[in-house]
């Protein structure tokens, strides 16, 4: 991505994803601790999915049951402000199309962080353009315009052109970190991510190797 270094940490993501919440209010204080900057990158979790032959979490019952318990758990534990959003699933597209805007890097962290408050932290979601407007206006942009930016084709397609990208780079869900060449998806993953960005993975080369070549002796029948 045009503007971003190597040692840059791109976030994958998603206002569809309460873990993705999670990831944006974590990976910062990572960043920092190991001289790293983090390059948000809003992309269409549905056309993950459809590209791998995915369901969403909330999707299969028991999983949609199991992730509520288990969010409810990491904010309560990390002190995260939390609350659900009007409706879930909701339509995320406004809110991706004015993250994907060209902005100026402190007002779009700005922005995001707003949208990302109104979705999970209690707020009133972000489908109605009308919020969507306050909530950048309040970042310090012009709301009206930026929502009007979000109508643009330009725009819908930046926004797309990032997904087709995260695709093709292999990200498969939300929120993923890439470090480098290194992929590391979900909230929960961010333990692996400090200890490889400390120098301390734990990933052993020749038992990866090794793994890679071993083929299938069976298949799942589909039903």
């Amino acid at each position: 991505m045009a503007g971003t270094e190597p040692s840059d940490l791109h976030l994958y993501f998603d206002y569809i994803s309460p873990n993705a919440y999670l990831a944006w209010k974590k990976l910062p204080q990572v960043a920092r601790r190991f001289g790293r900057r983090v390059v948000p990158v809003p992309v269409l979790y549905p056309a993950l999915l459809g590209a791998h032959g995915l369901l969403g979490p909330m999707e299969v019952s028991p999983k949609a049951r199991w992730m509520k318990r288990n969010v409810l758990r990491k904010t309560r534990r990390l002190g995260i402000p939390f609350g659900p959003p009007p409706t879930h699933p909701f339509n995320p597209l406004l809110a991706l199309r004015v993250s994907s805007l060209l902005l100026p890097e402190e007002a779009l962290t700005r922005l995001i962080d707003g949208l990302f408050h109104a979705t999970w932290g209690g707020g009133p979601g972000v489908t109605d353009p009308a919020t969507v407007a306050a909530i950048a206006t309040e970042a310090g942009l012009d709301g009206e315009q930026v929502v009007a930016r979000a109508a643009e084709q330009e725009t819908k397609d930046r926004l797309r052109q990032r997904t087709d990208e995260a695709i093709h780079a292999g990200i498969f869900g939300i929120p993923t970190v890439t470090a480098g060449v290194e992929l590391f998806w979900g909230f929960d993953d961010f333990e692996y991510l400090e200890r490889h960005l400390a120098g301390k993975d734990d990933l052993d080369a020749d038992t990866l190797k090794a793994w890679n070549a071993v083929q299938p002796s069976a298949r799942r029948r589909k039903v």
